[in-house]
């Protein structure tokens, strides 16, 4: 009878471990997860208030000009004058939105968490083969 008991004890062991090792892995990758979305909570917010900052005195600026050009130049032709600097203010939006573009095209979402979730498959696929 003891030794029916010891050998079960025996094979029960390893399973134990090694569910025990993917809890532990779990939890560790879901700590990452965790950390790596607070980071990106917090560089999103910043860019946003950086941006938001950009714009507004970026706008104040280009108002600014504006008016100076507009009163300088007043006197040769008013319509060319608002119609250059309008055509500045469309290519200046245009390149602006291209590098926008590449700027959401080349985002990568949380890439640490999912190398180390790869690097975890391929290990559990080597060990368990």
């Amino acid at each position: 009878m003891e030794s029916a008991s010891s050998n079960f004890t025996q094979w029960a062991g390893p399973p134990k471990r090694f569910v025990r090792q993917l809890l532990i892995i779990g939890e560790n990758r879901l700590e990452l997860l965790m950390v790596e979305v607070q980071e990106e909570r917090e560089r999103l917010l910043r860019a946003i208030l950086l941006a938001l900052g950009v714009a507004v005195f970026g706008f104040l600026t280009g108002a600014a000009l504006t008016v100076a050009l507009v009163v300088m130049l007043w006197s040769l032709s008013p319509v060319v004058v608002l119609l250059t600097l309008a055509a500045l203010y469309g290519a200046t939006a245009v390149f602006l939105y291209r590098h926008f573009l590449l700027l959401q095209r080349d985002w990568k979402l949380l890439p640490d968490t999912l190398d180390q979730l790869r690097k975890d498959r391929e290990c559990l696929e080597k060990s368990l083969m």
